[in-house]
């Protein structure tokens, strides 16, 4: 299960660390618009990070979590998947998600990664990650196979082999064509993503030499990192940690 739509990301927030949030559209480079949600830190480090949410698309959750990232330092753009069949309008909790999630195409959401990436680079932004969550992991992963000179790709329990609800393929699939080095966390407890899934997409980019750090956590569920899920908040904060740990072994000078 993906997180509710009252759910928040498990981060207390610095105050005075964001310069600002705002909802924006952005345009891919097939013309199509979508909804994308836009962090500014106070002190900008030249780094920046693409939010690929949820099964869901772009709604709350993530939005704050783009806030989380600008008061670290790190230039935040948070895509919606939705745009070419649900428009860049708001929507509330009523919004059903499950109608436009088959009309994806991997074709679709890989040209909107993509104008994620460029929105930060026309801000002078050259170091660039993405991190999802749930369907936006199994993006994000898969993100590093564009050719879009990704500092590093984070995925938070992306499923990793067989079909999914559109054509995207499946990241075990693809390790041949890994170019970035990756984070992937995953819950022990996930019925959606077995263990030996997850140990062979660690092998698998061993053998390729690729850069990794792949962490389970014994007993976390899908969609353990969220302020609701208190019996993981230890977890969340591993986590957490984590991710920052990925983005500034990477961005350091």
């Amino acid at each position: 299960m993906c997180h509710d739509h009252d759910s928040r990301p498990p981060i207390a927030p610095i105050a005075g660390g964001a310069l600002d949030g705002e909802r924006t559209v952005l345009t891919a480079s097939d013309g199509n618009t979508l909804a994308a949600f836009r962090a500014r830190p106070t002190q900008a480090r030249g780094v920046g990070i693409v939010i690929l949410p949820d099964v869901r698309g772009l709604h709350p959750f993530y939005e704050e979590l783009a806030l989380r990232f600008a008061e670290r330092g790190i230039d935040a753009v948070a895509i919606d998947y939705f745009g070419r069949t649900a428009g860049t309008g708001q929507r509330g909790e009523d919004f059903d998600h499950a109608p436009h999630v088959p009309q994806t195409t991997w074709g679709g959401i890989a040209t909107d990664i993509a104008a994620g990436v460029d929105a930060l680079r026309r801000d002078g932004i050259e170091r660039v990650f993405t991190i999802g969550f749930c369907m936006g992991g199994r993006m994000s992963f898969l993100a590093s196979t564009l050719g879009l000179g990704l500092a590093g790709v984070i995925g938070m329990y992306g499923t990793l082999q067989g079909p999914w609800r559109n054509d995207a393929p499946a990241p075990l699939d693809r390790l041949d064509d890994v170019s970035s080095p990756v984070l992937g966390q995953f819950g022990g407890a996930d019925e959606g993503i077995t263990a030996e899934a997850v140990a062979a997409f660690d092998r698998g980019l061993e053998e390729r030499g690729i850069e990794h750090r792949i962490i389970t956590y014994p007993g976390a569920p899908h969609s353990f990192f969220d302020r609701k899920a208190v019996d993981y908040a230890k977890e969340s904060a591993v986590a957490w940690d984590e991710i920052l740990g990925f983005i500034e072994e990477r961005t350091s000078p």
